[in-house]
């Protein structure tokens, strides 16, 4: 029998081993988020659940099943890789947005639905709940009967975070946030986000892929004190030194009688981003649920002095690194040696490797030529990897997580020798004034994300053109490179921008089957000084060294100030960075920085 065939039926025996247990625990279906229990973007394999049933590897999805029928949903990034990963023949491929799951178990008639009160939150089931459905919680998780050879939770030790990088004490923090918890009447807030965790006791860890995360939960309460939920095998001598004595460390297990002894108590949980079964615990104790978000979220999101200065000299060396590759590239495509997207990025890679505190990928680069451009988050495999031609669109979107902070950059480039097409110049073009007017932006205090998306879009809206993502996210110090509560997007929530936030500026526009276009900085939110105004406001440093690629820009259809910005930014990359370069390095970037007049 072929590999094909025995994929197949190893695909049948997981979903039927799954049906096998809805009588189990007494339900009509199921439903399997990609998630785990801290409901983050990367998760650790033991909780690749959706992947182990469906295929589908992908970082936003879930599956639906019920007796008779299954369905697997993602959003359109994933559309394409949901037919790669999936069998047709077992599994129903919908859009999440556009045919949402609870319509599905609807309509297949399925009234109880079972779920892990751990993979959901408790405003996650009120869509669920709307349609009809009765959500039942689950004692276990009913794929976790099934997958035999299931991973073992990471035991991974935690790392101390210093000084030197954090720039803020663990004590201070906890004293800020329970400062909060005070003035709102709080008795204590449930904190369920690793990246929350991780700021708020200056340590990371290494559980999972991209992200220095130390898997854990805490309870910080109102006088300061914390407890840290997390495998003790994890916290050692050095590092539960550094915790002090007003955080205790216990085990999950001592999970749910620390949520008992809240009874009575007004307590602060993030309800669309914690657990569902911390609401359902807080209830049965008779708790006062304060919903709101994580009070750890916007004091993480705005960058101290010292984080600031630390994600500037990781752009610095980020920056160093881009620059060489470009160079390489460009090398490489003019001698007519053969390069796949793959090798690209694995290139990329190593001379990150290189840089000095570097200590992986913030994500899986996104390196795609011609067509596979047009993938807004393509992934290249073994099996999709393509070579890059001449004279076509390369789009490479990557970042590097530094002990002093976390980047992420895009450039889209053209391959050569010849000229590109016009009509490919001036989207790009527009594309780049869309980043450019989000770049200069100078705005008052109390504006959202849903107020700047629009700035990116403009020059593409008035020729009849869009692109269907949002336009910037939050980005961590050494932390995640999607980072809440605010982003630049029209469907951001309503938090206002402040100064110390690093935010993305990636506008973008995508041709089906032909190509793609993105541009991506990051910028530092900063005070603008107004001497005399009655009123605050902000503005953007950028905070990304790497040239664009000047064969794309038609420098017509910019105005003037914005050409002065693309050469005083091309003129200061190459200040930042000639120091650091070779000689041959350092004349390809002065050719890259030209003044666009010239």
């Amino acid at each position: 029998m072929d590999d094909v065939n025995v994929r197949a039926l190893d695909a049948a025996a997981k979903l039927a081993g799954l049906r096998g247990q809805l009588a189990a625990f007494g339900v009509d279906g199921v439903i399997v988020p990609r998630a785990d229990e801290h409901l983050g973007e990367y998760v650790p394999p033991s909780a690749e659940r959706l992947r182990w049933l469906t295929g589908f590897s992908g970082s936003a999805g879930l599956a639906a099943v019920t007796t008779t029928r299954a369905a697997v949903f993602s959003d359109g990034r994933y559309t394409l890789q949901l037919q790669q990963e999936t069998d047709g023949t077992l599994w129903e491929r919908r859009h999440m947005t556009e045919e949402p799951a609870p319509r599905f178990l609807a309509d297949a008639g399925a009234k109880r639905i079972g779920y892990d009160p751990w993979l959901i939150s408790d405003e996650g089931l009120r869509a669920y709940e709307q349609a009809g459905l009765e959500m039942i919680p689950l004692a276990s998780n009913p794929v976790d009967a099934v997958w035999s050879d299931r991973p073992a939770p990471p035991a991974r030790p935690g790392m101390i975070h210093p000084l030197e990088y954090a720039g803020k004490n663990s004590a201070a923090k906890r004293h800020e946030i329970a400062s909060q918890l005070r003035e709102s009447g709080l008795r204590a807030a449930v904190i369920s986000d690793p990246a929350s965790v991780a700021w708020l006791f200056n340590l990371r860890g290494s559980d999972v892929g991209f992200t220095p995360f130390m898997l854990g939960f805490a309870l910080i309460l109102e006088d300061a004190s914390a407890t840290l939920f997390t495998d003790p095998g994890k916290i050692d001598a050095p590092l539960r030194a550094w915790l002090g004595g007003d955080v205790t460390v216990a085990s999950r297990a001592e999970l749910p009688d620390a949520i008992a002894g809240l009874g009575g108590c007004k307590v602060r949980l993030d309800t669309s981003g914690s657990p569902a079964w911390f609401a359902h615990r807080l209830r049965e104790a008779g708790a006062e649920i304060d919903a709101g978000l994580d009070p750890c979220l916007l004091p993480k999101a705005c960058k101290n002095p010292v984080e600031q200065d630390g994600s500037r000299a990781a752009h610095l060396r980020d920056g160093i690194a881009m620059t060489r590759f470009l160079h390489w590239l460009d090398d490489t495509l003019a001698g007519q040696t053969a390069i796949t997207e793959r090798a690209a990025a694995a290139r990329l890679l190593a001379l990150r490797e290189e840089m000095a505190g570097f200590q992986g990928e913030s994500f899986p680069a996104i390196t795609a030529a011609g067509p596979h451009g047009a993938i807004v988050h393509y992934r290249a495999t073994p099996d999709s990897d393509r070579e890059l031609a001449r004279n076509e669109v390369y789009l490479i979107d990557s970042g590097g997580q530094y002990l002093s902070g976390t980047t992420d950059i895009t450039r889209t480039l053209w391959t050569g020798p010849d000229t590109p097409p016009t009509e490919l110049c001036e989207r790009y073009t527009r594309v780049l004034r869309g980043h450019i007017a989000v770049a200069r932006l100078v705005f008052p205090a109390g504006v959202t994300g849903a107020h700047i998306d629009g700035f990116a879009r403009a020059a593409l809206w008035q020729v009849g053109l869009d692109y269907d993502h949002g336009t910037g996210h939050g980005v961590g110090s050494y932390l995640s490179v999607h980072e809440g509560p605010v982003s630049l997007s029209r469907a951001a929530r309503p938090v206002a921008l402040q100064a110390g936030m690093i935010l993305s500026d990636e506008p973008g526009y995508y041709e089906s089957g032909a190509y793609g276009i993105r541009i991506e900085n990051l910028l530092l939110v900063q005070k603008a000084d107004f001497p005399g105004s009655a009123r605050s406001f902000l503005r953007f440093e950028t905070l990304s060294f790497t040239p664009y690629d000047r064969h794309l820009i038609a420098p017509a259809l910019l105005s003037p100030e914005e050409v002065a910005w693309v050469d005083a930014y091309h003129l200061c990359v190459f200040e930042t960075l000639a120091p650091h370069l070779g000689v041959e390095v350092r004349a390809w970037l002065a050719e890259a920085c030209a003044p666009l007049a010239g």
